[in-house]
């Protein structure tokens, strides 16, 4: 049976990488070949309906049929120039994956031949069917009409034949079924808070603009591999396997040369990527062994979301054509570093202006520090739906283990940043305090020039955490929709800042100065939100108690945790907002809860399946090896001779048979479990029950396992190992 597995192990390291060569041309000239930019749209639109389209952009106008006639007639001309036969609405539905229905230009001539058609309508709106997508009770199956409609703000794009239009997937009773449709409205949310605060300090401002940068980390693992492992085809991470001898500890991956057949995957990433407007900036080994990390320029928050989606779509499809399975699953190995997606999120105005960088002036930084504080203020208020915006089945493996920030919504400031909060809370008068900027270093070393310091370190133990120009959202899961943490992050900033605005406004109305109105109103607020910032270790358990007693939210249980969108103050702030219904955030949570309980529920169906059809088979069939053997033994030597020769396969067999018991024991009893929990009808108990009574299952089921791949013969054992699945050859 082990040659099976060393059959594979060899394939795999034979493969070659695909040799991708480079487009002659720089990336500049090649980036949005297969976009319908501003720069195509000026090309193949009249003027008068680029400029109607303009409009719908800069102003919010919503758009008439009649341009969006032009806008297809101009779009069509060029796909089909391209080579494109088809389109389809591309949306984001509730399955943290996309979707799409690609129809042809196609229809009839009524003179028995055919021609191509693509109207404004069939750009604007698409009918797909609605019943089999999650809607948390909103739709019944029978009640299958739902609608996707074009998002002008996120440019369409094509791939292979067919035109992939960026849409909104609502019901036909016009609840959100996706992620789009409340991000946009919570975008618009920030804009307007953000815009009513920034006319304070400035009148020309008229927008505001949320910016996302996501660094999208990732494994990637040999194919042939992956494929001998029904854990990883299944469920996406390993459900057993003992720790490789070597694997992240001697800190020698990260930011290593990257493995030559690595290097050919990202290069055919990048350019793919690039040619769909993907703006690629960086990429480099991560701490653990094949795990990786490609990042972005940073970009409006709604389209980065796009293209993170359309990143991980491209990862899964470039790694196969390279001998590779990109695997992001937040926690696909034991023992080593899991995955996020850190979200850089910060905010800037039609001026210029990033509100959350310091500026070169008293009143600049009294923007700034407003900015953050504000920001800070709608952190503390909803740290544990924060927190629901992030959790998941597979992210719960990672947060909190070492690697990632823990299941404690705190944000990380910097001793600057810090003192200059504490200089204002405790100023006795109304004068602008300066922040210094970056300072320069000197370092005491023969022809190495002066370094720029931050007014801010960094610390990876923080789930929100500001780094000189920007909050890092680092608690966000690698496999994740980055839209489920902005959405929250944006309408409870927004919120913060509506209110910032009203008790600025009330003090003013009574005769108060503006600054002494705004210094006020900040210092009650800093003196607020001091909960929330913790510059400290986050790991530490002295952090988990002393965040306890501040009142943050500390709960572990991942269904526990998704309550947090039906609190009072999550709905009344969506709600107030116009981002999402108490309906929709109820339909929302039943479609997390039975997320949740599925995942859990194939896991466990998996480990059962693995544990009778290889692990118990391969165990007893080394025992009886073993015991041929002892008996070979008693039958050659005397009998205190045998015993002694025997002492050490006996103590095997002992061993083997404890393990092989505890695990079909705990497989039945896990069965039972299931069955019994099955019953439960209500999704949040469900869900609750799988957490508390089936997944424990998983972890000791697994222990018995790991230690009998210790014991069995090497040739025996059937699953590629951590040693071959960790090491790119």
């Amino acid at each position: 049976m082990g040659s099976l597995r060393f059959n594979v192990v060899e394939e795999a390291f034979k493969k070659h990488p695909v040799h991708v060569e480079a487009p002659a041309e720089r990336p500049s000239d090649f980036y949005g070949k297969y976009v319908f930019n501003q720069e195509k749209m000026f090309k193949y639109l009249p003027a008068k309906t680029y400029r109607k389209y303009r409009e719908v952009l800069d102003q919010g106008a919503p758009l008439d049929m009649q341009t969006a006639d032009e806008i297809a007639q101009g779009m069509k001309k060029w796909a089909m120039e391209m080579g494109v036969t088809h389109c389809t609405h591309w949306f984001q539905p509730l399955t943290e994956g996309t979707a799409e229905k690609h129809d042809a230009f196609v229809e009839h001539d009524w003179k028995g031949g055919m021609v191509e058609e693509f109207s404004g309508k069939l750009l604007v709106q698409q009918e797909p069917d609605a019943s089999s997508f999650p809607s948390g009770g909103i739709r019944s199956t029978f009640e299958a009409r739902g609608y996707s409609a074009w998002d002008p703000a996120s440019p369409v794009f094509i791939i292979g034949d067919t035109l992939m239009i960026p849409t909104v997937f609502i019901s036909y009773t016009g609840e959100a079924l996706d992620y789009k449709a409340p991000l946009k409205k919570a975008l618009a949310a920030v804009d307007k808070a953000g815009t009513a605060v920034c006319q304070l300090f400035d009148p020309n401002v008229t927008k505001v603009t949320a910016n996302l940068g996501w660094e999208q980390e990732y494994f990637l693992v040999d194919e042939g591999l992956y494929a001998a492992r029904p854990d990883l085809l299944l469920t996406g991470r390993t459900l057993m396997g003992h720790e490789s001898s070597k694997n992240q500890q001697m800190d020698d991956h990260y930011f290593g040369a990257i493995p030559e057949r690595v290097a050919e995957f990202m290069r055919d990433l990048e350019i793919q990527a690039l040619e769909l407007g993907i703006p690629c900036k960086t990429r480099h080994n991560e701490v653990a062994p094949n795990q990786f990390e490609l990042a972005p320029i940073f970009e409006e928050c709604n389209l980065a979301v796009d293209h993170n989606m359309l990143v991980m779509s491209l990862m899964r499809k470039v790694a196969r054509k390279h001998g590779f399975r990109c695997l992001l699953h937040e926690k696909p190995f034991a023992g080593i570093n899991g995955s996020g997606k850190h979200n850089n999120w910060s905010l800037t105005t039609d001026t210029g202006v990033i509100l959350h960088a310091p500026g070169k002036t008293p009143e600049d930084n009294l923007r700034f520090l407003t900015f953050v504080v504000e920001t800070l203020m709608g952190v503390h208020r909803h740290n544990g739906l924060l927190k629901a915006s992030i959790m998941s089945a597979t992210n719960a493996h990672r947060l909190g283990a070492n690697e990632a920030p823990p299941a404690i919504v705190s944000s990380f400031l910097g001793k600057q940043i810090s003192e200059f909060l504490d200089k204002v809370e405790h100023s006795t008068t109304d004068e602008l305090i300066s922040l210094e900027g970056k300072h320069g270093l000197q370092l005491d070393i023969p022809q190495i020039p002066e370094l720029m310091i931050d007014n801010t370190d960094r610390n990876r133990t923080s789930p929100f955490a500001f780094t000189g120009n920007r909050f890092e959202f680092r608690a966000v899961g690698s496999v994740a929709n980055c839209a489920s943490a902005m959405i929250a992050l944006n309408s409870a900033v927004a919120e913060a800042l509506v209110s910032f605005r009203e008790r600025v406004d009330a003090l003013m109305a009574k005769g108060t100065e503006k600054i002494t109105a705004i210094l006020t109103i900040l210092r009650e607020d800093i003196k607020t939100c001091k909960p929330i910032h913790f510059d400290g270790n986050g790991y530490s358990d002295e952090w988990k108690e002393e965040a306890a007693r501040r009142g943050l939210d500390c709960e572990t249980s991942c269904p526990v945790i998704f309550d947090r969108y039906l609190d009072d103050s999550s709905v009344k702030m969506f709600e107030s907002l116009g981002v999402m219904t108490r309906a929709e955030l109820e339909a929302r949570n039943e479609i997390k809860w039975e997320t949740y309980h599925k995942k859990i529920q194939i896991e466990s169906r998996v480990l059962g399946d693995i544990v009778m059809n290889h692990i118990i088979p391969v165990a007893t069939r080394y025992q009886t090896v073993l015991v041929d053997n002892v008996q070979k033994i008693q039958n050659t030597f005397p009998g205190d001779e045998a015993k002694e020769l025997c002492a050490y396969n006996i103590d095997l067999i002992r061993r083997i048979n404890e393990h092989t018991t505890f695990i079909v024991n705990a497989v039945n009893e896990m069965v039972d479990t299931r069955r019994r929990v099955n019953q439960i009808t209500e999704e949040r108990a469900l869900a609750i029950a799988y957490h508390d009574e089936v997944a424990p299952f998983l972890d000791s089921i697994r222990y018995h396992i790991d230690k009998l791949e210790l014991i069995v013969e090497d040739g025996m054992w059937t699953l590629p190992k951590y040693r071959e699945l960790l090491w790119i050859r």
